[in-house]
């Protein structure tokens, strides 16, 4: 990988994993909807996922509320990466902290999807927040 671009890996692993939870997301709730006798066919208009969450197992809400997570904090993330990259700050402590930042929101989805006990959760959170305000503290200094 090119020096000037390794601060985008983290983000593009990162897009790619999201996609992941994604199809894991469809793979767990298509099944769940069927077992709970919901037929996506006949919602009526304007119903969404979370409406029928009380019917359906924990597991199969947890992965939905994980992709949901996944288009949250990460929208902060993926600008601020590239903001950095554009400012041409590849260091060693930005890749670091964007590979950190990634590495750790991929292990709260597989904590949230199969255990989702809150403090282990909120941990992997906290630290990957961490990660994400220095970061973007990096970035408003290198823009000013």
């Amino acid at each position: 990988m090119q020096t000037e671009t390794a601060i985008l890996a983290p983000a593009a692993v990162l897009a790619g994993w999201t996609m992941i939870v994604f199809l894991w997301l469809m793979a767990r709730r298509i099944p769940a909807f069927s077992a709970a006798g919901v037929k996506l066919g006949e919602m009526p208009p304007g119903t969404r996922g979370g409406d029928g969450e009380a019917q359906m197992p924990a597991k199969a809400n947890w992965i939905s509320h994980n992709y949901t997570h996944l288009m949250e904090q990460p929208t902060v993330f993926y600008p601020v990466v590239i903001m950095l990259a554009v400012m041409g700050d590849n260091s060693a402590l930005s890749v670091n902290l964007a590979w950190g930042y990634t590495g750790l929101r991929i292990l709260h989805s597989f904590w949230q999807a199969n255990v989702n006990t809150v403090p282990i959760r909120f941990a992997f959170f906290g630290l990957s927040s961490l990660c994400l305000i220095v970061l973007a503290a990096r970035a408003v200094m290198q823009a000013l």
